[in-house]
């Protein structure tokens, strides 16, 4: 028996219950994980509210790390012990130990604890392939306009946007957010409750606006990053934390500058082989390597999900939140 979280019908964060539940064996193309960390992620919240609709009763979460405790038939080049992490469906991280499909596993080098690969397998590769595909004009030098620059994504987005040579204008909601940014690297800071986007972003960059905005905020932040965008810049929607991205015309696209609007999806960047062992091998070396720190601002038992759920639709989060399991 393994404890492992839950839901039975879509809605606030109540829906969520923790049980005991058989693990069973893997099978064909499966292996069993036993967990040490499980990612929190503010995603988590979008299936269980229904807005990422899956089939009822389901488990929850899509990120963790452990060790492989059995291997099914047909799974090559994983063994007993090796230690992984994961990102990807199907729904059930939020568990002890669980089965799984292999093919979603990472490899997890010896200098990368479980915690800091839960709090940042999703996050970190998420960021990689952001900053390295969404814009192929992206090069040293450059200004882009980051949206929750302290948040799980935003802070490993500063550190990589850094190492890569950008000049980084990050949003952030409070002064104790804008000095966790600051401390990574974030050069510029708008505090978006008091001060004006847009108005910021020209002052910040002599009029022109930035080149690249990524905005993981989604509905209320939509129109800001528009009008922040240089003639021909890139809006990569890249989260909808408010709601979702409102329906932009192709004329309205012409008329702000001939600008480019892409809504990226993180299977779609890590499908192909070669690529997803480009991407990961990328994010994991800085881990290695410790030119990346991992922020762990919040950690939770499996059974305080419900309060790690409002927490995180609240915004009192900053960092990654992760939930740490009791060997």
């Amino acid at each position: 028996m393994a404890q492992t979280v839950r839901f039975y019908e879509t809605g606030g964060p109540e829906v969520l219950k923790v049980e005991d539940i058989a693990v069973g064996d893997p099978g064909l193309g499966e292996v069993r994980v036993r967990h040490g960390a499980v990612g929190c992620n503010f995603a988590d919240t979008y299936f269980r509210s229904g807005y990422y609709p899956s089939p009822l009763p389901a488990g929850m979460g899509v990120e963790a790390a452990g060790t492989i405790v059995a291997v099914g038939d047909g799974v090559a080049g994983w063994a007993i012990g090796d230690r992984v992490s994961y990102n990807g469906s199907p729904l059930g991280a939020y568990s002890a130990e669980r089965v799984m499909p292999a093919a979603s596993l990472f490899k997890l080098p010896d200098a990368v604890s479980f915690e800091q690969a839960a709090a940042s397998t999703m996050r970190g590769l998420s960021a990689t392939y952001w900053l390295a595909r969404t814009n192929p004009w992206l090069k040293a030098g450059d200004t882009i306009l980051l949206h929750a620059a302290a948040g799980g994504v935003g802070l490993l987005a500063v550190q990589l946007a850094k190492l890569m040579g950008l000049r980084v204008i990050g949003t952030v909601s409070t002064e104790e957010k804008a000095a966790k940014a600051r401390s990574l690297g974030c050069d510029e800071i708008i505090l978006y409750r008091s001060e004006d986007v847009v108005e910021r972003v020209k002052e910040l960059t002599n009029g022109e606006g930035v080149g690249t905005v990524f905005d993981s905020v989604g509905q209320d932040t939509f129109e800001a990053s528009l009008k922040s965008l240089k003639r021909r810049g890139v809006l990569v929607g890249c989260g909808t934390a408010s709601g979702p991205f409102p329906p932009i015309s192709a004329f309205q696209m012409a008329r702000q500058g001939s600008i480019y609007f892409t809504r990226p999806a993180f299977a779609d960047y890590y499908a192909d082989p070669a690529e997803r062992a480009e991407l990961s091998g990328l994010w994991f070396d800085h881990l290695t390597a410790g030119r990346i720190k991992v922020e762990i601002g919040q950690r939770y038992a499996l059974e305080d999900c419900v309060q790690a759920h409002r927490d995180l639709e609240a915004g009192k989060t900053i960092g990654s939140s992760i939930f740490v399991i009791e060997e």
